[in-house]
């Protein structure tokens, strides 16, 4: 027992602490989006899949001591990829869609160690209901998901903040290690052991019919997609970094262990109740109505995912067949995982234009709660009150599916322009406010304003929003005029930088979403304004810098943001180091530091200390009455020549205070929690 028990345990473990390490290691290389942790997320789905289905069939199909020799041979043949370590030659070029790229990456990295590993609950403990009479292998289940989780709270509090990406693949290497020794002894020795009965001389039990494989199937896709869905929606507006990626998928997980080790803690009753303000606060999130502060937001969200998956657990642990079949039920627990995960992660990204996937999981949960209620008390709507009672629950379904229809209708009705792509959900809005200045065209990623443009003049080529000339980069834009300046901006969104070209002006831009091009060129004329040259480059902007010769900026502008999200890539050591490459002696670096949850500063100010400059930080709030500008902060990063001679532009400006005790952002290491407000 106890050989069996570690050895799921070192696989469910290992299993979901690759799955931040890895993802961690390939953002970079793909724009830093959210959604290369959702194709992360439908990659891992679809190897568990194959990994119970291959558990599936060997254990249906092989003898114990073929069922060793094979499983023996394939993880010895997966030593042959260790150390984990991705190839940087999978980087993404100019990209509309790198989700392929991603999977082959993945494979390449890490397929065959995850797939045994995959393969390893469903088939330790068929392994072990063979050989032990009357044993409760779902005991096993529970143990394997709580390993998961520990392994995805472990990632953010204890490995994240202490190694690097590079020792935390090592360090996942040895444990792999570890793990297919004792895997390999407990194969052969469930071999040797006398009385294990073969598949056919079991006792039969009937086979589940195929409405309840489809039920398990429907449960098992509805908790992944509304995974994917809370944690898009987590991760577009705050930070694609593995802490949020690992909140939503920890809840998960420990709803599969409360439901599979503790049933009686699952009561459908208090669930059933729970799910109503669960269902009602996400449609308002899904609605674009939902206003609160992170740590509310989080907490609701995450409040409602637990809710969700406590029932599509809960039902599914209560659903359950005999031992003998529980290989498909993984099987199908499996299917319903990628089913889910295909569509929320694939799928709904390249054939909606907006996040329909939300709302629909939310509305197939509620959808199935009612199936469930009417499949366990069928008896009860077929007398009076019970008929009076379906029709009460037939009504607030239907009123719940107009509520998130008008939701939906809300987010793209009225709007000039509703498009998605693997990078983001965009939106171009216009409208006439009560100031008298006319109507005016934004730019929204999710809920967020990246920046708009004034119809009518004096405005209509002027910066506004986050860069008006009183911000940080107004200050740096304006002190540099009266001489042909180079201008490098990392992130397009509308172009409202560029207005701040003259001519003998050279801009060149870098932007990683080809709609966001298409947009800036068809729903806002800065880029056609503008007297000065635009030069255009698509893909990720560090990896364009570093493929290209010394640009020699006069100033070099960091406005890329996903969501209300900074990439981390981008304001790491390495990428200061490739920003000052390309600056003139005497250039000024400008970061765009403005976001609601998190504080960069620190992060800032340690980049410049290792590159021996100096940073000043502007926070800017216009007057209450000032429609035209937003609040925003900056940060100007000067070398030790500019530094002496900086003009009265900057005195508003406040030094950084220094941070020895914060740990320098590298490539290799980055920690969230440092800087949440």
């Amino acid at each position: 027992m106890a050989l069996y028990a570690l050895t799921i345990f070192l696989s469910a473990f290992l299993l979901f602490q690759i799955q931040p390490v890895i993802a961690k290691m390939i953002l970079p290389w793909f724009g830093g989006s959210s959604a290369v942790w959702s194709t992360c997320m439908f990659f891992f789905q679809a190897v568990l899949l194959g990994g119970y289905l291959y558990a599936h069939w060997l254990h249906g199909k092989l003898s114990p001591k073929r069922q060793a020799i094979v499983h023996t041979a394939l993880l010895a043949a997966s030593f042959l990829v260790l150390p984990v370590a991705a190839d940087p030659s999978w980087k993404a070029a100019a990209l509309e869609n790198p989700s392929w790229q991603i999977l082959g990456l993945l494979a390449a990295t890490v397929g065959l160690p995850y797939f045994l590993l995959a393969a390893t609950t469903p088939l330790v403990q068929s392994w072990y209901a063979r050989t032990y009479a009357g044993a409760m292998p779902y005991r096993l289940f529970a143990l394997s998901n709580f390993a998961s989780m520990l392994a995805l709270l472990s990632y953010p509090l204890l490995v994240e903040p202490r190694l690097t990406t590079r020792s935390q693949g090592r360090a996942w290497s040895l444990g792999y290690v570890a793990f297919a020794i004792c895997c390999a002894v407990a194969a052969w020795q469930a071999s040797s052991r006398r009385g294990f009965p073969s598949p056919a001389t079991q006792e039969d039990a009937p086979p589940p019919g195929w409405s309840l494989r489809v039920l398990w199937l429907a449960l098992a896709a509805c908790a992944s997609i509304l995974l994917l869905a809370v944690t898009t929606y987590l991760t577009r507006d705050v930070a694609a970094v593995p802490f949020l990626w690992i909140l939503p998928l920890a809840v998960y997980l420990l709803s599969f262990i409360v439901c599979f080790e503790a049933p009686r803690l699952y009561h459908r009753g208090v669930f059933f109740v729970l799910l109503v303000p669960a269902l009602y606060s996400t449609a308002n999130m899904t609605g674009g109505e939902f206003r609160a502060l992170a740590v509310m937001q989080l907490a609701v969200a995450v409040g409602a995912l637990f809710v969700f998956c406590m029932i599509c657990h809960g039902e599914l642990a209560r659903l359950k067949p005999a031992p003998q079949h529980l290989t498909l039920f993984y099987l199908m627990l499996s299917a319903g995982g990628v089913a889910g995960g295909l569509f929320a992660g694939l799928i709904a990204p390249n054939l909606f234009n907006w996040d329909y996937e939300f709302p629909g999981g939310l509305l197939l949960c509620a959808l199935l709660a009612a199936i469930i209620l009417f499949r366990e008390y069928g008896q009860f709507f077929h007398s009076g009150n019970g008929r009076v009672a379906a029709v009460v629950i037939a009504a607030a379904l239907c009123a719940y599916a107009a509520m998130l229809a008008t939701g939906v209708r809300g987010n793209i009705r009225g709007y000039r322009v509703v498009t998605r792509n693997f990078y983001s959900q965009l939106r171009v809005e216009e409208f006439v406010d009560d100031d008298g200045l006319g109507a005016r065209r934004i730019l929204l990623h999710g809920v967020i304003n990246h920046g708009g443009q004034f119809e009518a003049e004096p405005y209509h080529r002027q910066p506004t929003s986050y860069f008006c000339r009183e911000s940080g980069i107004g200050r740096a834009m304006t002190s540099t005029e009266g001489r042909p300046r180079r201008i490098g901006i990392l992130g397009l969104g509308c172009g409202n930088l560029v207005a701040y070209g003259r001519r003998g002006d050279v801009l060149r831009l870098y932007e990683i979403n080809p709609q966001v091009l298409a947009l800036a060129q068809s729903e806002f004329s800065f880029l056609r304004d503008t007297p000065a040259v635009v030069e255009t480059v698509l893909g990720d902007g560090r990896l364009s810098l570093e493929r290209e010769p010394d640009q020699q900026f006069d100033i070099l502008v960091m406005d890329a943001f996903s969501g209300d999200s900074v990439p981390v890539h981008l304001i790491t050591r390495e990428a200061f180091q490739l920003y000052r490459r390309h600056l003139k002696p005497g250039g000024i670096l400008a970061v765009n530091v403005s976001n609601r949850y998190l504080d960069l500063r620190p992060v800032m100010e340690r980049a410049a200390s290792e590159l021996g400059w100096k940073a000043l930080y502007f926070s800017f709030v216009p007057e209450s009455e000032d429609t035209i500008c937003n609040s925003v902060s900056w940060v100007l990063l000067f070398d030790p020549a500019a530094w002496r001679k900086l003009p009265p532009e900057f005195e508003p400006g406040e030094i950084i205070e220094p941070h020895p005790e914060f740990r320098t952002w590298t490539d290799d290491f980055s920690n969230l929690l440092q800087i949440l407000k």
